[in-house]
């Protein structure tokens, strides 16, 4: 049995700290966000496809992406029905900021539970440290940069079942697992592992039904939901959760887990920037086992993009961190002994201080930046020439300019191969492209097709071109 808490002398009983913690890095997460958008820093690959999918629920439909193909019905991509949740909200205000605010309140929300479980333990100086720690982590940070995802809405919900793990709230812990395996179907490995934990600490028979119920679910998302509505008829990601896709088969690739955890380079400095915003002491707390059906997918694909610091795959892996962290303070500093509060006290120093070396590497870094503050005068020549779009038309559009026009047209992706070219007007950055996901010759190539293909050349303006196609194209 787990011992009962003390709360830590000065520790205040009210929620003030960690809801104060969670306003201010909404304004922040919010703040950066929007004004990524406004720069024209954000892209149809994924911030457009989300607000296809949402507003396809706000209309009372199952989610549906033109920028994934004609009529791609997105639940046979993943499995993420969480997302009508935020369907009400977009009929309010049809915006792909709408999106962006939302993701901010989740991921703020995220920093309440850990905070209030540090401050209810060690004071109010260990709320702060874990609260303003968790919600500058780099992980979190580069969530918030890159485009919307529906990983926000696993990010709270993972803190707060770590949260009631490590305090022995078992049915707490419970509750708030189940519900990811309506946000990813890969969620469910992890929700397996949350059963597994209170089986073993805590009540048996909850345990086994949570993981159970882990696994059923994603088994059922992978193997039948998602094949239903695929148009092949199967889940496209298998090579990713198996390490099919990085060379021989599952069983081979977890064989050599502990090297692929390292190697290359990438995978080994994700590692180590994990652990460093907590000093490495999350390794200490059992909870650290969490985070591992997540890093094990990332690192067993051969998609490098997985492995690095980069874009919003490490999210889910900073409330297990940092859950650890305080896991891990209880359990090696459970008393109120002058050798206890110095151990606290070197733990928490050292982890404020990683915090502050690693702030200026990442995205929250860009506040300092004027750039930031300053919208680029091509932002107002892209959005002259897409005001002369009329809404409700059909669109073909770099990926930078798809999430300015999703919101009130139907969009797909200019020059994407596979993706028939049917929209009535093009408009894409021949000057500056962003080279994702076609390159910029790919583009340029494409827009030379299609000129000669017979769509007309509307206006040009500071590297802007807006066509429309021709009736007899």
């Amino acid at each position: 049995m787990l011992r009962k808490q003390k709360r830590a002398p000065g520790a205040a009983p009210g929620p003030a700290l960690p809801w104060c913690l969670a306003a201010g890095f909404f304004l922040v997460y919010a703040t950066l966000s929007v004004r990524l958008h406004r720069r024209m820093l954000t892209s149809g690959y994924d911030l457009g496809i989300f607000e296809q999918a949402v507003r396809s629920y706000a209309r009372g439909h199952l989610p549906v992406s033109a920028l994934k193909g004609p009529g791609f019905r997105l639940l046979g991509d993943h499995f993420s029905p969480v997302l009508a949740t935020l369907a009400p909200f977009y009929r309010i205000v049809p915006s792909p900021v709408t999106l962006l605010v939302a993701q901010a309140a989740l991921l703020a929300v995220s920093v309440v539970p850990l905070s209030r479980w540090a401050h209810q333990a060690y004071g109010t100086a260990a709320g702060l440290v874990v609260g303003l720690g968790y919600g500058a982590s780099w992980g979190i940070a580069t969530a918030v940069e890159f485009d919307f995802h529906e990983i926000c809405f696993a990010v709270p919900l993972l803190a707060f079942s770590v949260t009631a793990l490590g305090n022995g709230r078992w049915r707490a812990a419970a509750a708030w697992a189940l519900p990811l395996l309506l946000v990813k179907e890969d969620l469910g490995a992890t929700v397996a592992l949350i059963g597994a934990y209170i089986a073993w600490r805590g009540p048996r028979r909850l345990g086994l039904a949570t993981a159970a119920a882990g696994i059923a679910g994603t088994l059922l998302e992978v193997l039948v939901i998602i094949p239903a509505f695929n148009p092949e008829h199967r889940y496209a990601y298998t090579g990713v959760l198996t390490g099919d896709g990085a060379g021989g088969g599952a069983l081979a690739r977890l064989l050599h887990l502990p090297l692929d955890l390292i190697t290359p380079q990438p995978k080994a400095t994700t590692l180590v920037l994990l652990l460093a915003p907590v000093a490495f002491m999350a390794l200490r707390s059992p909870l650290i086992v969490l985070a591992v059906p997540t890093l094990a997918w990332r690192f067993l694909s051969d998609t490098p993009a997985y492995w690095g610091t980069v874009y919003h795959y490490s999210a889910v892996l900073m409330p297990i961190v940092f859950g650890a962290f305080v896991h891990c303070l209880r359990l090696w500093a459970p008393g109120d002994s002058a050798q206890d509060r110095r151990t606290v006290r070197v733990a928490l120093t050292l982890s404020a201080a990683a915090t502050l070396l690693l702030l200026p590497q990442f995205p929250l870094a860009r506040f300092a930046d004027r750039a930031t503050w300053q919208t680029p005068p091509r932002a107002a020549a892209a959005h002259r020439l897409m005001d002369r779009i009329p809404d409700g038309a059909t669109v073909a559009a770099s990926n930078r300019l798809v999430p300015q026009l999703t919101d009130r047209c139907t969009v797909t992706l200019f020059g994407f191969p596979g993706i028939p070219l049917t929209a009535e007007w093009i408009v894409v950055d021949a000057q500056d492209p962003m080279g994702f996901p076609l390159s910029a010759e790919d583009e340029a190539r494409a827009l030379r097709d299609a000129r000669d293909a017979g769509w007309r050349t509307v206006a040009e303006d500071d590297g802007f071109v807006l066509l429309r196609r021709s009736p007899a194209a």
